[in-house]
């Protein structure tokens, strides 16, 4: 099964080494993501983050518990950095963080390819469900994060 893919813009007015930071630091995940996910970072190991960087979250998707795992697979600071599930619900989690200075802003860009495991049963709950939810939870980080970096 193909991929899914997500791609969301976002410009803020900080400059690009203060956006980085912002998004280096695993806690600020917890800021930027919706309550109704009851998410929570675990383990960061090792730490600060760098390539190999294991991530540990619990969260509760239609409040069935769930754990989390990704692995940072590149790390290239201030410009970019990848994500990937080791360990979660999707069959693929791939997500690409980049940083673009405009001046004294910066453009983020996410860019997730997901996909999801049960052949036709996941392209069913993708219909009816995780589409909007992951698109959901994007907006959200969106709003917070205009909120916290303006």
């Amino acid at each position: 099964m193909s991929p899914y893919r997500l791609l969301r813009e976002q410009l803020v007015a900080r400059p690009l080494d203060e956006v980085f930071s912002f998004f280096s630091k695993p806690e600020n995940l917890e800021a930027i993501t919706p309550a109704w996910l009851h998410f929570r970072t675990m383990t960061v190991a090792p730490s600060p983050v760098q390539t190999g960087t294991l991530i540990r979250y619990s969260l509760r998707i239609h409040g069935v518990p769930l754990h989390w795992t990704s692995r940072i697979v590149e790390w290239a600071p201030p410009h970019s950095f990848v994500d990937e599930q080791v360990r979660g619900p999707y069959r693929t989690w791939h997500h690409t963080h980049r940083f673009v200075a405009e001046g004294n802003q910066t453009r983020i860009v996410d860019d997730v390819l997901y996909a999801l495991p049960f052949g036709p049963m996941g392209r069913l709950a993708h219909r009816m469900k995780v589409k909007s939810d992951v698109e959901k939870i994007f907006a959200f980080r969106e709003m917070r994060i205009r909120q916290m970096l303006g």
